[in-house]
C-alpha cells in the first residue's frame, strides 16, 4: 500500500502520530460541522476542526457508558506535548471514576463562592441598606419607605428651614460608609450613646430600624457570613443608652378649645387653618390627613377615605363642619391641602404655625400628634363606645368581639362622629349651621 503524501489531508479514520504538519493539513469534510483527528500516542487526545476552520485539542473517553468530551485548548496556544500531558492527566481522573467536567464545575463554584465572600466582606452598610430597601419596598407603605431613606440621607443641602442653612445628615448616615463586617456591637453602642445625647426619640426609632435591617441581613446567605451570630444591634448597653420613651400626655383640655380654635382660625394661610382643625375633628394621623386627595371625598355618601398606615385604607364619616372647611379650600391640584410652593404639591406638616397658634392661645407643649390624642380624650366626655372611636381613628381592635363580630357601617359611625364634632364646636364657641350646604369647590389656576 502506497504511503500517503505529506501534502494529502490526514485520514480521519485512522489514529496518527500528531504533528504540526498534520494539524495544519487537517480540514473539515464538506457537509459536516466538525471532524476529529485521533492521536496514536496519547489515547483520547483529538484535534477538532470545525467547518469554519477553527482547530483545538480535545480529550474524549467513556465514563459509565457515556462519552466524555473536554476541550483542552486552541492548537495555536497549546503544543502537541502539552496537549498529550493534559490528556494523560484527564485519563487518570477518569480511571479513578471521576468526571473531569464535574471537578471543573466544583472548582468554578468554589471560586464563585470565594469571590462572593470577598465581595461580601468589602460591601458597605450603605450598599446593603439600598438592597434591603429595594427588597422590602413592595411590603412597605410609601411613608415607611421614605422614612428609611431619610435615616441615611447625606445632608448638606441648602435649606432656609434647616439650622445653619443646610440640612443635617440622617441619624444612621455615619454608619453607612463602613464595611458591613465592621458593624459590630461596640460600634452600634457608641453610636447609640452619642445620638442619645441630642435626639433620643429619633435614635430609638433608628435603632429599631437598624435591628430589623440586621435581622434581614442574617437571613441572606451572602451577608450572613460576615455578621456575628447574634444581632449586633440587640444589646443591653445600646438599649440602656437610648432609654425608654416617655408617655406623652399633651392634649387639649375642654377649657382650652375656645382659645385654640380662635388662634388657629386666625392663621393667615387658610389651608393650614383647615388642616389643623381637620386633624382635631377626625383624630387621624398627621400624614394621613396631609395625603388627602379630592378623589378621597365622597359627597354622595358623605365619606372620607383615609390612607391608613395599618390597614391600607379606612373610610370615616365626612362630618358637616369638616366638609365646610374642605369645600372652601382652593382646588389647585389633586391634593386637598395643596401648596403652590412645596415640591410635593401639598403643604408640609405645619409644626411651626401650630406652635405659634398655641403660643397665642397660651397653650404649652401641644404637638401636632397631640391633636389626635385630644380627639380620643375629648370623646370621653360623651361616653362614645371605645370601638367606635378606635375605628374612626384607625386603631386596631383590641378585643375578639371587636375584631371578629362587630361591623359598624358608615351611617352608624356618622351618628357618633357628628355628635363628637358638634360637642367640640359647642365647647369651642364656634357657631356653625350643620344644615347649611358647603360652598362649591372652586378651581384656582
Amino acid at each position: 500500500m502506497a504511503r500517503p503524501k505529506k501534502t494529502d489531508a490526514p485520514d480521519l479514520a485512522e489514529r496518527i502520530n500528531l504533528t504540526a504538519g498534520a494539524i495544519e493539513r487537517l480540514a473539515c469534510p464538506d457537509g459536516k460541522q466538525q471532524a476529529f483527528m485521533r492521536d496514536s500516542e496519547a489515547p483520547g487526545l483529538r484535534v477538532r476542526v470545525t467547518a469554519a476552520g477553527a482547530k483545538s485539542f480535545v480529550y474524549e473517553a467513556k465514563l459509565n457508558r457515556q462519552t466524555i468530551r473536554r476541550t483542552i485548548g486552541d492548537v495555536k496556544l497549546w503544543s502537541i506535548e502539552q496537549a498529550r500531558t493534559e490528556a494523560r492527566r484527564l485519563a487518570v481522573v477518569l480511571d479513578n471514576g471521576q468526571d473531569p467536567r464535574e471537578i471543573e464545575r466544583q472548582k468554578q463554584a468554589e471560586k464563585a463562592a470565594e469571590k462572593a465572600a470577598a465581595a461580601a466582606k468589602a460591601v458597605t452598610v450603605g450598599e446593603v441598606w439600598a438592597v434591603y430597601l429595594e427588597a422590602r419596598q413592595p411590603r412597605w407603605g410609601e411613608r415607611h419607605y421614605k422614612e428609611h431613606l431619610l435615616l441615611v440621607k447625606p445632608g448638606g443641602v441648602a435649606s432656609n428651614r434647616a439650622a445653619g442653612g443646610v440640612t443635617a445628615p440622617g441619624i444612621l448616615h455615619p454608619l453607612m460608609a463602613m464595611p458591613l463586617r465592621h458593624l459590630k456591637a461596640p460600634v452600634i453602642e457608641a453610636w447609640a450613646e452619642r445620638e442619645a445625647q441630642t435626639r433620643p426619640a429619633a435614635a430609638r426609632l433608628a435603632w429599631r430600624c437598624l435591628k430589623a435591617f440586621l435581622r434581614w441581613c442574617a437571613e441572606q446567605p451572602v451577608y450572613a457570613t460576615v455578621l456575628s451570630s447574634a444581632n449586633p444591634a440587640k444589646t443591653n448597653k445600646a438599649r440602656e443608652s437610648l432609654g425608654k420613651a416617655g408617655v406623652k400626655q399633651d392634649a387639649l383640655l375642654k377649657e382650652q378649645l375656645p382659645t385654640w380654635f380662635a388662634a388657629v382660625r386666625q392663621q393667615q394661610n387658610p389651608v393650614i387653618a383647615a388642616y389643623l382643625q381637620t386633624l382635631l375633628l377626625t383624630g387621624a394621623r398627621a400624614g394621613e390627613v396631609l395625603g388627602l386627595r379630592w378623589d378621597d371625598i365622597n359627597t354622595k355618601w358623605r365619606g372620607l377615605t383615609i390612607r391608613d398606615k395599618v390597614e391600607g385604607t379606612r373610610v370615616i364619616p365626612l362630618t358637616p363642619y369638616v366638609w365646610s372647611l374642605l369645600a372652601a379650600l382652593p382646588r389647585r391640584n389633586g391634593f386637598v391641602f395643596s401648596s403652590t410652593t412645596a415640591a410635593g404639591g401639598c403643604i408640609v406638616i405645619p409644626r411651626n404655625p401650630h406652635h405659634d397658634a398655641c403660643a397665642v392661645a397660651g397653650i404649652d407643649d401641644l404637638t401636632i400628634h397631640g391633636l389626635r390624642r385630644s380627639f380620643k380624650s375629648l370623646t370621653e366626655w360623651l361616653e362614645i363606645p371605645a370601638g367606635v372611636v378606635a375605628q374612626i381613628m384607625g386603631h386596631k381592635p383590641s378585643a375578639t368581639a371587636e375584631k371578629h363580630y362587630t361591623v359598624r357601617p358608615l351611617d352608624l359611625l356618622r351618628m357618633h362622629h357628628e355628635r363628637i364634632e358638634a360637642w367640640i364646636l359647642e365647647q369651642a364657641g364656634v357657631t356653625f349651621d350643620s344644615a347649611s350646604e358647603p360652598s362649591k369647590l372652586r378651581a384656582v389656576l
